[in-house]
């Protein structure tokens, strides 16, 4: 059956492709040398809700922040990049990139290339994009992505050292990996890393 969708042409000669050839904003180099794609409808304006993100393997560091900030961010090294981008289109989520090649060769709405090289740097720069906020931090798991719900310190008590259950009373559980969390001073010196960070981001406008 005949796609009812109108041909791709090519911009250097002219030739048609079939639109099912492009499925997932994939692309291909014409026998003329030309690299032929279908142009998405752009979607990467902000409509008030809370992103979620597809993060390539340049990107790991940059994944655990934005997860310390209880934003979904999935991250999996160990995928190929159809893989990377199949899974974004599929979950509905904006690819967070730093390989300028992937833009080329997926055509793709919802992605980013990140520009910033130090991690910090991209945590700003992706805030600031993405106008996100510290409203939910420290509700996911920054090892998984999974969210963190409460538990007892009975439940806790066979997996938590035990000067952190005479010192704490409050703690989350991933369900995902099955770790642990609770207020110690890392959680301080995290919280404040990121209040700083998102401090110059504002110093820097």
């Amino acid at each position: 059956m005949a796609s009812l969708e109108p041909p791709v042409s090519c911009p250097g000669c002219g030739r048609p492709y079939e639109a099912h050839r492009f499925a997932r904003g994939r692309t291909f180099h014409c026998r003329c040398g030309s690299r032929v794609r279908r142009e998405p409808t752009p979607r990467l304006g902000l409509d008030g809700t809370r992103p979620r993100f597809m993060i390539d393997a340049m990107l790991g560091s940059l994944a655990r922040w934005l997860r310390l900030l209880g934003v979904d961010a999935a991250y999996d090294a160990s995928i190929s990049d159809a893989d990377l981008v199949q899974r974004a289109v599929d979950e509905e989520r904006i690819l967070l990139t730093r390989d300028r090649a992937l833009p080329e060769e997926w055509a793709v709405s919802d992605i980013y290339l990140v520009k910033a090289e130090e991690t910090r740097s991209q945590l700003r720069e992706v805030v600031q994009r993405f106008q996100l906020n510290e409203k939910k931090m420290f509700t996911r798991c920054n090892q998984c992505n999974s969210l963190l719900e409460p538990t007892s310190k009975q439940e806790a008590a066979s997996c938590i050292p035990p000067h952190a259950l005479e010192e704490h009373d409050t703690f989350l559980h991933c369900s995902g990996c099955d770790r642990y969390y609770w207020e110690g001073s890392h959680v301080d010196r995290i919280r404040e890393q990121l209040r700083e960070t998102l401090a110059e981001m504002s110093l820097e406008k």
